[in-house]
């Protein structure tokens, strides 16, 4: 998978700073939680997917990390950085082992095909 991004060269030196920190504390936090628990499922209010999502991963009786950043009235501007950092456009973010799997219907489809479950057993035996 090759995803564009802008080079450094093409981004003048003196911004390219504060490219680096802009929100940089809310990634930081998704990455200290991703690293620190096997399932991190990323939301945000009002939105059904990132509240479906984790009543699937309820009725399954899997424990998860919940983080929330704002609705769709505040704080997009700082979940733009979540979007830019992994490159996934919508929430819910999951990330089984440190590995973003998708959304909400990705989630589905690993569950459908039984590979779900098979993620998570595969995190209990590396433990």
């Amino acid at each position: 998978m090759s995803r564009t991004i802008l080079e450094q060269a093409r981004i003048h030196p003196a911004i390219r700073e504060r490219i680096g920190r802009n929100h940089a504390d809310l990634v930081g936090a998704v990455q200290a939680a991703v690293a620190a628990n096997p399932l991190v499922v990323v939301g945000m209010a009002m939105n059904p997917f990132p509240r479906k999502a984790r009543r699937i991963l309820d009725q399954l009786g899997t424990p998860y990390a919940y983080l929330e950043y704002g609705s769709y009235l505040s704080q997009w501007r700082r979940r733009n950085a979540l979007k830019m950092w992994t490159g996934w456009p919508t929430f819910p973010m999951i990330f089984v082992h440190g590995v973003l799997i998708g959304g909400t219907s990705e989630l589905e489809q690993l569950i459908a095909k039984g590979e779900f479950p098979a993620m998570l057993s595969a995190l209990r035996l590396a433990e």
